[in-house]
């Protein structure tokens, strides 16, 4: 659509947002409308905000406001057209803005209709979860939290639509949005290191609510043996021989091993349960082996060099193919691996 450039949230007169009154904020984030009765675009995602509780919305406004002021303007958002034509965005409402607060649903308890208004409101999960249309609006229905690409990334489906080898515990989806990993699931890597970041500081009740409104999405699955699964995948190996198995031993052996090897550099997370050998895309294993881990959520996460240089094409998709079969070998192939390394470098700027 073109570059919209955020907007001075301190709260200075002239070019920040000084001036506006809590009504003015609330129909900002409730109607996708700015002070002036301009229509602001969904990359600020009014869409989600308009679920925000009038409680929230005041401690926004208030933190908002408390912030030292800072006379900053931005430059001019300029999208191609007609999507630079702003009243059109009055027709785009209509389609794609339900306003909101939704009233709780009152077979549910507080605390999942709490999650639900975190998760769809100030979470704006779905921004990234949900697949777009060509408008640009979320699509609905089953798309819900269904799973989409975002900046090179695949946001992975969440709950019902899960495609990890184990299926989510409340347990294990908190410590997830709290800490950055689990080990049955993997670590929060790419666009979605910074979200958990700032998740950390979230209040631990509000965490909770959430975890328990995402599970609550799944469907009842059979019981898994996590160590069947991973005990599964290192029998692999022996079936695997080859330049693959080499490459994987060279690069990636030191860190990643079957827990019979010291942590070296971070988390050891059983590869055999992480949901990205898991997916549906090889997109987010190529991103991280041809970039790296340079700025992980937390520091105990630990780092990981890119191997974009260093591996030619042929190389990370004969080391991907290789993973996949190593450690989900219940999974189908991927395919066109590569397409995938030449979106993956192109996504990373990094050439061999």
């Amino acid at each position: 659509f073109g570059t919209v450039y955020s907007t001075n949230l301190t709260p200075d007169v002239a070019s920040g947002i000084g001036a506006w009154s809590f009504s003015a904020f609330q129909r900002a984030m409730r109607d996708g409308l700015s002070r002036d009765g301009r229509h602001l675009y969904p990359a600020f995602p009014y869409t989600a905000f308009t679920q925000t509780s009038d409680d929230d919305l005041q401690a926004l406004y208030a933190h908002l406001m408390a912030q030292p002021a800072v006379a900053s303007q931005p430059p001019e958002t300029k999208l191609a057209f007609p999507f630079n034509l702003r009243p059109l965005m009055g027709l785009w409402n209509a389609l794609y803005l339900q306003p909101g607060p939704v009233a709780a649903q009152p077979l549910r308890s507080a605390e999942w209709n709490r999650g639900a208004a975190l998760v769809n409101g100030l979470g704006h999960c779905t921004a990234c979860h949900t697949p777009r249309n060509a408008l640009g609006g979320e699509r609905s229905g089953q798309a819900y939290l269904a799973g989409a690409v975002v900046d090179g990334w695949q946001a992975p489906p969440l709950g019902a639509l899960s495609r990890g080898p184990l299926p989510w515990t409340e347990a294990a989806m908190l410590q997830y949005l709290r800490q950055g990993h689990h080990a049955e699931h993997g670590i929060a890597g790419g666009s979605m290191a910074p979200v958990v970041q700032a998740l950390a500081q979230a209040d631990g009740v509000d965490l909770q609510a959430m975890a328990h409104y995402l599970v609550s999405l799944q469907p009842p699955a059979p019981v898994v043996d996590a160590a069947a699964l991973v005990a599964s995948a290192a029998a692999q190996p022996a079936l695997l021989p080859g330049q693959a198995q080499r490459l994987f031993e060279g690069a990636c052996g030191a860190c990643h091993h079957d827990g019979d090897g010291p942590q070296v550099l971070g988390l050891n997370q059983p590869l055999a349960l992480n949901s990205t050998l898991h997916a549906d895309r090889p997109d987010n294993l190529l991103r991280t082996v041809v970039e790296g881990l340079q700025r992980p959520a937390f520091p105990a996460l630990g780092h990981m060099p890119a191997f974009g240089h260093a591996l030619d094409d042929g190389q990370l998709v004969a080391l991907a193919a290789w993973m996949r079969q190593r450690f989900a070998p219940q999974q189908p192939p991927w395919a066109d691996l590569p397409a995938a390394v030449a979106r993956a470098r192109t996504a990373a700027g990094i050439k061999p």
